[in-house]
């Protein structure tokens, strides 16, 4: 049964309800709630490196990686679905339907997964951490579980919404938290992984339960009298995209942990060793993993506004937005690289105490496997509007594949170095196919986009290559049509003379 859209009197209290936010707002908002967050992101991380041993830093490694893997798979990819269904669901009526049902499933999905993960402590010990000594440490992990799947949930859901300003606070308010409790623990209680899991758990309840606060309010502005889909036809409709997305989702957590899962169980090494190893490999990607934490929240916040686009009608729109976007990003976080390379003797020698040697050697290509992670995320929007979410899957298949094989080649061979090269090469796969694939169904990067990919290679090569490389791609998009069209500067110009003219009456306002 098909449902017209509902009409414009039927949306002014959903939109009153929602308060959405433009794209170009929510950017802004987002990168200054952004730099604030990963500021006290990164001081957190660098004391988690000072007060917490090799093999310690490694169990909390391992740890977070086990939590951003098994939530979203948990879940089913239903999360993942919201961005780009939210806009279908309220242009028919049916949101108030689709918030009831995505509120009881992913209810119970959470609290399956806590139940499972304490039940089967022992054998979950064993697969994160190589042995079964670690139980009690993976019930404190049930535990932080449980808080981030809901507050993962609430934020796809207020992202989908469009409404940045209660992302952005989420998400400041999550980073604060786990800061302050997990410094605090760290200091007055004990320094180990156990410690960190808690005050990541402790802090993920908080947001979520001020998260909970803002859903009942949008609930309350849904009109009463919505359309209730078929169960049939809402699941049919759902369910293939949040199946690709769960499979994607699966690939994606397997990416990011292949190459310290196979340093703990294929490098040879006794279990402490390993661990140890692990927490090297973590010194090196505390500034990295915060680029792919920035690239995860901008993925999020521009799919719902790519989607309108899309369902609008506006389709030739989605890539020329999404292409400009890329060329923007890839050119900050080679600026931002390029900054930490030229930084990284003082921020390994005094910031984290001189202990990890290994991890400052990996860093140039750690922050180049970053760098292309982070491209990959965003780009995966050329996919998901054009509801291929299967086509992101095999991309990312490709991606792992070139990994775990080229990290059981090297790792053997030369230890750290193999596993973050292998890593880089990878990502450099998983964007290469991902833009291939946009390519296929005519959703294409354009000459620019190709070109700018490809710039991230240089910062393996260190800061004096990368600044040369990164100048000569700014005077070409300056200078030439190669990376930035006329409308693209065009848009640019008016863009910048937009937030110009915002911003001037605020500054007048406050020197009056």
């Amino acid at each position: 049964m098909s449902v017209a859209p509902v009409s414009d009197s039927a949306e002014i209290p959903v939109a009153r309800a929602m308060h959405a936010d433009t794209l170009a707002s929510g950017v802004v908002l987002l990168l200054g709630l952004t730099v604030a967050q990963r500021l006290i992101g990164f001081l957190r991380g660098v004391l988690f490196c000072r007060w917490l041993d090799a093999e310690q830093l490694g169990q909390w490694d391992l740890c977070f990686g086990f939590l951003m893997m098994a939530a979203p798979v948990a879940l089913l990819g239903l999360p993942g679905s919201f961005g780009r269904y939210v806009e279908y669901f309220r242009q028919r009526g049916e949101l108030r339907t689709f918030f009831r049902r995505m509120a009881f499933c992913t209810t119970l999905l959470t609290a399956s997964a806590m139940t499972i993960a304490v039940a089967a402590n022992r054998p979950f010990s064993r697969l994160i951490f190589g042995g079964d000594d670690c139980g009690p440490l993976v019930v404190w992990l049930a535990f932080a579980l449980g808080g981030w799947m809901t507050h993962m949930v609430l934020m796809s859901l207020f992202n989908a919404l469009r409404m940045t300003r209660v992302v952005s606070a989420m998400q400041f308010l999550n980073g604060v938290a786990f800061a302050a409790f997990g410094v605090g623990l760290l200091l007055g209680w004990q320094r180990t992984a156990e410690t960190v899991v808690a005050a990541f758990g402790v802090a993920c309840v908080i947001t979520s339960v001020v998260g909970v606060v803002y859903a009942r309010r949008v609930w309350r502005g849904l009109p009463s009298g919505a359309v209730s889909a078929p169960q049939t036809e809402f699941w049919a409709k759902l369910l293939p995209f949040a199946l690709w997305i769960w499979i994607a989702n699966w690939l994606a957590n397997l990416f990011g942990l292949a190459d310290r899962y196979l340093l703990i169980h294929h490098s040879g090494l006794p279990e402490a060793e390993a661990l140890a190893l692990v927490g090297q490999y973590h010194s090196s990607r505390v500034v990295p993993l915060l680029f792919l934490g920035v690239a995860e929240m901008l993925a999020a916040l521009i799919t719902p506004h790519l989607t309108h686009d899309w369902e609008a009608g506006r389709r030739e729109e989605v890539p020329r937005r999404l292409n400009l976007i890329l060329k923007l990003f890839a050119l900050a976080l080679t600026v931002g690289s390029c900054c930490v390379l030229l930084i990284s003797p003082w921020l390994f020698g005094v910031a984290l105490g001189g202990k990890y040697a290994e991890g400052l050697a990996v860093l140039p290509w750690t922050l180049t496997s970053c760098v292309w992670g982070s491209l990959a995320i965003v780009a995966a929007n050329y996919l998901w509007c054009a509801e291929q979410p299967k086509l992101g899957s095999a991309a990312m298949l490709g991606g792992l594949a070139i990994n775990v094989s080229l990290n059981l080649w090297l790792l053997p061979k030369i230890g750290l170095l193999g596993a973050a090269l292998a890593t880089a090469a990878g990502n450099a796969g998983l964007l290469l196919l991902t833009y291939v694939a946009a390519t296929a169904i005519g959703v294409r990067p354009d000459r620019g986009t190709w070109i700018v990919a490809i710039l991230p290679l240089a910062l393996g090569f260190g800061p004096w290559v990368a600044g040369v490389a990164l100048l000569l791609v700014v005077l070409a998009a300056t200078g030439t049509q190669w990376i930035v069209d006329d409308e693209d500067k065009r848009k640019l110009t008016v863009a910048s003379q937009q937030g110009w003219s915002r911003f001037r009456p605020s500054r007048a306002g406050a020197a009056s």
